[in-house]
């Protein structure tokens, strides 16, 4: 299996394990938006955005544009690679610990 998928399935387990969360896996095709992040998901009523990437993967102009959108607009939008999982998961913690 490809390290962004073995990478990405780690992220949703994660997600999975944790309360007041919901997500999915965007499955982009020829008549989606282009640059969609890989997973879309709420934590406690908070947007999150997280375009997965393996260590060597580089991300398209348009998901980082998106990712920043996501951030701008009072989201939590994330470019993840593996080497950022750790940070990652103590954002998600802290999403979950705003009242």
């Amino acid at each position: 299996m490809a390290e962004e998928k073995i990478f990405e399935n780690k992220i949703k387990d994660f997600l999975k394990s944790l309360p007041d969360t919901w997500f999915f896996k965007h499955w982009a095709g020829a008549y989606s938006p282009k640059g969609i992040p890989d997973i879309i998901g709420c934590v406690k009523g908070r947007f999150i955005g997280v375009e997965v990437k393996a260590s060597n993967g580089k991300p398209s102009p348009l998901q980082i544009r998106n990712i920043d959108l996501i951030n701008k607009s009072g989201g939590y939008g994330v470019i993840l690679y593996p080497k950022d999982f750790d940070k990652f998961k103590e954002e998600i913690i802290n999403i979950l610990k705003e009242s």
